[in-house]
């Protein structure tokens, strides 16, 4: 474990964790015989045993960052962490000091560990993007969501893999820096990507929450293979400054979390105005005071969900995930939700997908690294030049530096008329069917074997643009994506050796609150969340008396 990046933080979490708990807890007696399961502990858990004496923020730093020793890099090796905060253990003092003194919490995250996904900017620790170009480059600045988890007293442990300038859906594999991402549900299959990091690890309890990027479904991909709820909010709702880019039409950050009620209060806190991402100036009348005020179990009663089996026909879709969603169906049902089987959006049967285009990425990423003095490789052209990418990217770098200007790309300029159009089309549909939200699985087949690229799931191959489809390939994430409306994927189910589905809940813009109530009382209903065999609990925590 020599060349493990965060060894010495935790070896020296391994040394001090008896003396460090004697020193945190000084101030009080803990109780006894209430340990908390720092696996599967929510915010809410969290602070109510720091308020009652049960845990300290260096106490739960010290779980999870156990647990990452013990399943990241070995054991189940599910590889989902890049770098850790040097300073973790340090802050989590801090804060026991500051609860110490004064009684109160510091903020409505005291002492949640998260995990933020390697493309997003966190001083002290390289940001990376899954790029090794990159791997010793350090921003000076926190992007603004970590800088409002950060002011909410959230500790940020460490960056999460992903799959390399976030390009990949699927699978985790496909980047040099961090490598093979795993599912902890059956290490055999993928992780989904291309928050594939901030899934696995999450899932396996390596922190309270993590934060993901979504441009095409990379949010809700990992959360439906690893049995979370992930939110790709309203694009707007969010900063995106500091954070690598891939379609800043299209481009959001959002919560990944075991429970909705984490997913709720994480949004609370990362929601707002950035002057520097003009996108976030029109969120700003649609943000509710509080989105927990949306979590109620009886939210789906008299709601109007249309399952949209257009995009998840049997001749596409895994026979298995299809009798999964006919269960969900009743279950929803069940909750109170009038549930219309028969809606159809006429024009998606003709509407071609909107493509994520090199031009646009380009322009992106030269706004991004101009705002990045001092980082390696500053154009896309050295970027494409250096061949330090996985060869997977290699063509698509070359591709980006070569297009031309974004304001007359036509690929880029038809897909902008695409979008609007989808946005038409289903706008027309739902009013017309008075639909609050649709609803339908958030992928098409089981996860995808790690290594098995693009193996075509059918007896009749052909070949591209016609192929049949794969495991890769069946992302049923683009709706939201193509619109830029709020999508969100709830546990809903395991098929096959056991591996999570997820069910797809998609808004019209700036409806996540109600989405968001929506999945919390499908939740509360169906309870389908359970930890990973793969990583159980270390055992019970011996508070020293």
């Amino acid at each position: 474990m020599t060349s493990h990046p965060h060894t010495f933080l935790v070896r020296r979490v391994s040394v001090v964790r008896m003396f460090g708990w004697i020193c945190a807890v000084a101030a009080f007696v803990p109780t006894a015989g209430r340990a908390l399961a720092i696996e599967e502990a929510s915010i809410a858990d969290l602070h109510a045993a720091f308020r009652e004496g049960r845990l300290t923020v260096r106490q739960a730093v010290e779980q999870h960052l156990e647990r990452i020793e013990a399943y990241d890099k070995q054991g189940p090796l599910l590889n989902s962490i890049v770098n850790l905060n040097p300073k973790a253990l340090a802050e989590a003092d801090r804060l026991d000091a500051e609860f110490a003194r004064t009684g109160r919490l510091s903020g409505s995250l005291h002492g949640v560990t998260v995990l933020v996904k390697d493309c997003i900017d966190a001083a002290g620790m390289p940001m990376t993007g899954g790029f090794q170009g990159w791997k010793n480059y350090v921003p000076p600045t926190d992007a603004p969501l970590v800088a409002r988890l950060r002011a909410a007293g959230a500790i940020i442990l460490g960056k999460a893999s992903l799959s390399e300038f976030t390009r990949g859906g699927g699978d985790n594999i496909n980047s040099v820096l961090p490598g093979f991402a795993r599912n902890p549900y059956h290490t055999a299959y993928a992780t989904g990507g291309s928050s594939g990091g901030s899934g696995n690890s999450i899932a396996a309890g390596f922190a309270t929450v993590a934060i993901g990027t979504d441009t095409g479904g990379s949010i809700r991909m990992p959360a439906a293979h690893n049995a979370l709820a992930g939110l790709r909010p309203t694009v707007g709702l969010v900063s995106r400054t500091g954070i690598v880019p891939n379609n800043s039409i299209r481009d959001t950050a959002g919560p990944m979390t075991r429970t909705v009620d984490d997913l709720a209060r994480v949004m609370d806190v990362i929601v707002g105005l950035d002057p520097a991402d003009p996108a976030t100036t029109r969120a700003v009348p649609h943000i509710p005071a509080t989105y927990t005020a949306s979590l109620d179990k009886k939210a789906l009663v008299g709601a109007r969900l249309a399952v949209l089996r257009q995009v998840f026909r049997p001749e596409r879709t895994d026979p298995r995930i299809i009798d999964n969603f006919e269960k969900t169906i009743a279950e929803l049902r069940a909750a109170g939700a009038v549930v219309v089987d028969d809606f159809r959006v006429p024009e998606l049967d003709t509407l071609p997908r909107a493509p994520q285009t090199s031009a646009r990425r380009k322009a992106d990423m030269i706004a991004f690294l101009a705002a990045h003095p001092g980082i390696p490789y500053p154009s896309p052209r050295e970027i494409a030049d250096s061949r330090l990418a996985h060869p997977l990217h290699q063509a698509g770098l070359e591709a980006d530096a070569a297009a031309g200007p974004v304001e007359t790309d036509k690929a880029t300029l038809d897909g902008l008329a695409t979008e609007e159009a989808y946005r038409v089309a289903f706008t027309k549909a739902m009013d017309a069917a008075r639909i609050d939200a649709l609803i339908f699985p958030t992928w098409a087949q089981l996860p995808a074997i790690n290594g098995d690229r693009n193996t075509q799931i059918t007896d009749d191959p052909r070949p591209a643009p016609d192929a049949a489809p794969t495991a890769l390939g069946s992302s049923l994430t683009f709706v939201a994506s193509t619109m830029q409306w709020p999508g969100l994927s709830v546990p809903n189910g395991y098929a096959g050796p056991g591996l999570p589905l997820g069910l797809q809940i998609v808004g019209r813009a700036w409806d996540d609150a109600r989405v968001i109530g929506y999945a919390y009382a499908y939740e509360q209903a169906t309870r389908y969340r359970r930890p990973p065999p793969s990583t159980p609990p270390l055992g019970p925590v011996t508070h020293p008396r």
